[in-house]
């Protein structure tokens, strides 16, 4: 669903080895990202879209786990006058997302910080990243690794086994680190695998974001479904809404027409 970059009026980006700029489709901006190492899929883009839909003009997002940016990046091209701040544990992740914004013009509304979701969600006292950062957002997003890290045959890339599996935060911290971040009745938005749903409402719950609304994704109707999107609203009362389902494919190919809406491609 994305393109490199041919041509833009713009110089390009000094990009370091092995990097590439990439035309996300969203505004005219454009993403660098490392093949080798990792590039956004489709499940991103679900998250962006779906979180754009609650947050109002003006708030405070922050975006969990944000690897180059792309979920930050796409939310200030669907959201009005928001500013986001992305966390990232990668350094040379967190690198590229830095100068992404400055390419895009974006510096403003974008402000990326290297840091582990782990130290913000144990970050009880002090001068811990989480406590100064403590109840500052409206919004919070998350694309955390979805593999736990006991599970599953692991990459000898360690920039894909971090973004693929529990190596230092947990999905429980994930959402512990929402939590501390949220204002109350703040709303939290994420994408993860189906089969981590226990998991993640009995988490939910732990840490008071009541869990609002759920949907899920497969890669046609007639498949079962391989992705979940979940918000949540701290301090809320309970009430769960089963949104419709949604396929990415087709059933005779081709991307569906929802997913092209998503992509703004129609």
């Amino acid at each position: 669903m994305k393109e490199t970059v041919q041509s833009m009026e713009k110089p390009r980006p000094p990009l370091k080895e092995g990097e590439r700029l990439d035309d996300t489709g969203f505004g005219g901006y454009g993403l660098i990202q490392k093949p080798e190492e990792f590039c956004y899929g489709v499940d991103a883009v679900l998250l962006a879209d779906f979180a754009a839909k609650h947050i109002r003009r003006g708030q405070r997002v922050c975006d969990l786990g944000t690897g180059t940016g792309i979920v930050p990046l796409i939310l200030a091209h669907k959201t009005e006058d928001t500013l986001i701040t992305g966390v990232e544990i990668q350094r040379d992740s967190w690198d590229r997302a830095c100068r992404m914004a400055k390419w895009n013009g974006l510096e403003d509304r974008l402000t990326f910080l290297c840091g582990d979701v782990a130290q913000i969600a144990c970050g009880a006292s002090g001068e811990s990243p989480g406590q100064l950062l403590r109840g500052s957002f409206q919004s919070v997003t998350a694309n955390p690794p979805y593999m736990a890290e006991s599970s599953a045959l692991k990459s000898d890339n360690e920039a894909k086994r971090i973004a693929r599996h529990e190596t230092t935060a947990q999905l429980r911290q994930f959402v512990e680190a929402a939590a501390l971040l949220l204002e109350e009745r703040g709303e939290f938005c994420m994408v993860h695998r189906p089969s981590r749903l226990v998991d993640i409402m009995a988490a939910c719950r732990e840490f008071r974001l009541e869990p609002k609304e759920l949907r899920f994704v497969s890669p046609r109707k007639s498949e079962i479904p391989n992705i979940l999107l979940i918000r949540c609203k701290k301090g809320a009362g309970s009430e769960l809404k089963i949104l419709p389902p949604l396929a990415v494919h087709e059933e005779g190919g081709g991307y569906s027409e929802e997913i092209m809406r998503i992509y703004e491609r129609m």
